[in-house]
């Protein structure tokens, strides 16, 4: 059940294994596309780094993406606007659009399906949460409109219509990205210590550290056990679907995305939190054979989200209390785009640079929000729930995954495979049982 971008793709660079003590000024963990990220604008910048990767780059949650490059991040603006005021809403559409520049620039080079793309939320039923989603964009003075004829095989609302966004291939990207890079694979960090990491084969020393790892695996700092939760959805790409130009995504957390890779549809849905019971393929397979009844189904693949308390990334300092190790993510479901707003902030910060985006998308800010107590009540019931397996990370009881054939988390979203070896985490280790 590999990606399409993986199958697709030419073979990425590789790059040799950690072998012996290092030091260096800065260092990152975890190299998918947004610590790739960081790594290529230090090296622009002439900053002496050093990323690790457990496995090889690109291999965790990149390869699983639908790789939509959008400043359209659900309904969001409206909520932004609602929660934190014109001026911050303003801050995370300029920091997006930015980081669509940036991809635009750094495509023109490459070779990885950059495409154009307008791109849509529509909303079943709710044609007034629209409404007020485009009023908030146009206090924004943003060029957002609401669109009624879609070309999607079933009836809607409307839609809110973002123009001049963009698609391409992560894998594609990413190949050409990090030739040339300091880069170390198959070095898995085992512990963080102050100012340095430890792997099995040598200590990397530095002076500032950056975890760019999906969900933070550090749990003494942060709290971002409490703070993220993991979202899990499914993706079938169809040969011989109607085609059909834009990006389409439906405004509920459980609704259907759309978007076309050359000749094939990537249909997207079927969603749920890690280690609860959702429709996965199943669904997506049942929506495939009602609406494209002639479309055949060659690939099949599904992604994790990390899902923050209040819609808004962590990226920043990981604590109060650890002020040159820095962190990114809950990227919720638009982890390209945001992969390089982070980066674009980090490398400013281990600088010493200022950022506008800093305080809006600071990790430290309120953890005073309702998800909040959703994922204490979770992490709380799995606890005391008398199972086993049970996940090494922080004790919760795992639940099987019948469509994946794995052991899920249902508090931080760690999975395992039916041998017990590790699948996603935060965990660090397979699962002994």
């Amino acid at each position: 059940m590999h990606s399409l971008w993986l199958e697709t793709s030419p073979k990425l660079p590789r790059f040799p294994a950690l072998d012996r003590d290092r030091e260096t000024e800065v260092l990152i963990i975890g190299g998918g596309m947004a610590g790739v990220l960081c790594a290529y604008f230090l090296h622009q910048a002439g900053v002496d780094y050093l990323l690790l990767e457990a496995e090889e780059i690109g291999s965790g949650v990149t390869q699983n993406t639908t790789a939509k490059l959008t400043s359209q991040h659900g309904l969001l603006y409206h909520k932004l606007t609602r929660s934190y005021g014109l001026d911050a809403a303003r801050l995370y559409l300029e920091a997006n659009q930015a980081a669509l520049a940036q991809y635009r620039h750094l495509c023109q080079e490459m070779d990885c399906d950059f495409q154009a793309q307008d791109a849509y939320v529509y909303s079943l039923d709710r044609r007034d949460k629209l409404e007020k989603e485009v009023d908030a964009l146009r206090a924004l003075g943003f060029p957002a409109e609401l669109a009624q004829d879609l070309p999607l095989p079933f009836p809607v609302a409307g839609a809110v219509r973002f123009p001049h966004q963009a698609q391409f291939h992560p894998l594609k990207f990413l190949s050409a990205l990090s030739k040339g890079l300091r880069i170390l694979e198959h070095s898995k960090v085992l512990e963080l210590r102050p100012g340095a990491a430890a792997t099995h084969q040598g200590v990397v020393r530095a002076k500032k550290i950056i975890v760019t790892t999906h969900f933070p695996f550090l749990n003494k700092h942060g709290s971002y056990y409490l703070k993220l939760y993991q979202h899990r959805s499914y993706v079938l790409a169809l040969q011989g679907a109607p085609a059909f130009s834009g990006m389409y995504v439906d405004e509920a957390q459980d609704g259907l995305s759309f978007r076309h890779w050359g000749k094939l549809l990537l249909l997207g849905g079927g969603g749920h939190r890690t280690g609860k019971k959702g429709g996965g393929w199943a669904q997506l397979s049942s929506v495939a054979k009602r609406h494209f009844p002639q479309a055949k189904e060659v690939y099949r693949w599904a992604a994790q989200d990390c899902m923050p308390l209040d819609h808004l990334p962590y990226i920043g300092s990981y604590s109060r209390r650890t002020p040159e190790l820095f962190v990114a993510t809950g990227f919720q479901k638009w982890g390209m785009t945001t992969a390089m707003v982070a980066a674009r902030l980090l490398t400013d910060l281990v600088q010493g640079k200022d950022n506008p985006s800093a305080a809006l998308f600071s990790p430290s800010r309120s953890m005073l929000h309702p998800q909040l107590a959703c994922n204490a009540l979770e992490a709380s019931a799995s606890l005391l729930t008398p199972t086993v397996p049970r996940c090494p990370h922080l004790g919760c009881a795992l639940k099987y995954n019948p469509q994946e054939h794995s052991w899920d988390c249902p508090c931080h979203g760690s999975r395992f495979a039916k041998d017990g070896q590790l699948l996603d985490g935060p965990a660090t280790g397979n699962l002994h049982r």
